[in-house]
């Protein structure tokens, strides 16, 4: 048995969490550059919490900017076992209304312009995103959720896109009618496949706040409108990080799914054929393989 850690990457209009005891902000370093902020730390519950804001507090950093491998990085050098991502979305779907929450359980990654991997030439490696969220973790989600009081939709398919411009009306209604997306955001990637290589559990509640362009009532996204509906968001996705220790627990045995040993048989490369300077950096990520 480990003891849990959860840690809550915060989106857009998240930039910390309350109630935390013995809080404090430190600074963690990573081989792979700063994360977007210092880390929140301390304890809920009986069970110790990390936050991240994803975009820096006092929104700093765009969705391409915001630097994922070293944020994932920093979380695992922190101890932490499990991630929860809340984000803000555009919905595709009416019953995806404004102010509900999407669990989502599957994604299509549109991004371009990310390192989407810790690993590279010296030391090759190849994880499986088939399922690319943790169910157990999921499962806590939507539980902490609908206690609260939420709108929760349980799965979804999150299209992530690059931004930071909006879709146009032509690619909204192709990722709704063609490609069957639920949803979309341009954050949880490659945030969701870092974690994977992380052996970090990961569920992803993305947090509607619009119906991105295609809705024929509701005309194109509003950044006014969203502003308004995030701040509801956020002090939901408060009373949602609430519930969570009590349904983890402070010990925590092996994900059931696999999640934790992602990296088992994922390396590739020969041992003698390893490139020591990338080992070097890959030291909190897989050290438990390597």
């Amino acid at each position: 048995m480990r003891n849990t850690k959860i840690a809550v990457i915060g989106g857009s209009g998240i930039y910390d969490i309350d109630g935390l005891d013995a809080a404090e902000w430190v600074t963690v370093d990573t081989p792979w550059g700063a994360p977007s902020d210092q880390i929140l730390t301390g304890r809920l519950g009986g069970v110790d919490m990390a936050f991240l804001p994803r975009h820096g507090r006092g929104h700093v950093h765009s969705p391409t900017e915001v630097p994922y491998r070293a944020n994932i990085d920093a979380l695992k050098r922190l101890g932490v076992t499990d991630v929860i991502s809340v984000s803000a979305c555009g919905s595709f779907r009416e019953a995806m209304a404004p102010g509900h929450f999407v669990i989502v359980d599957q994604f299509i990654d549109r991004t371009f312009a990310r390192e989407k991997s810790f690993f590279g030439t010296g030391c090759v490696a190849h994880v499986s995103v088939a399922h690319p969220t943790c169910p157990r973790l999921s499962d806590a989600c939507e539980t902490s959720a609908r206690a609260a009081g939420i709108t929760v939709h349980r799965g979804g398919t999150y299209l992530a896109m690059e931004g930071p411009q909006f879709s146009t009306l032509a690619e909204s209604k192709m990722y709704r009618e063609h490609w069957g997306a639920d949803v979309i955001g341009m954050t949880n990637m490659p945030e969701a496949k870092l974690a994977r290589e992380a052996e970090l559990c990961y569920a992803s509640v993305a947090m509607v706040t619009d119906y991105d362009s295609w809705h024929p009532d509701h005309g194109e996204v509003d950044v006014t409108r969203i502003i308004a509906t995030l701040m509801g968001n956020a002090d939901k996705a408060r009373a949602m990080v609430k519930g969570l220790p009590a349904l983890l627990g402070a010990e925590r045995a092996p994900c059931p799914h696999g999640c934790d040993r992602a990296l088992e048989h994922a390396i590739l490369t020969a041992p003698e054929a390893r490139d020591p300077a990338l080992l070097a950096k890959l030291d909190a990520v897989a050290g438990r393989v390597l």
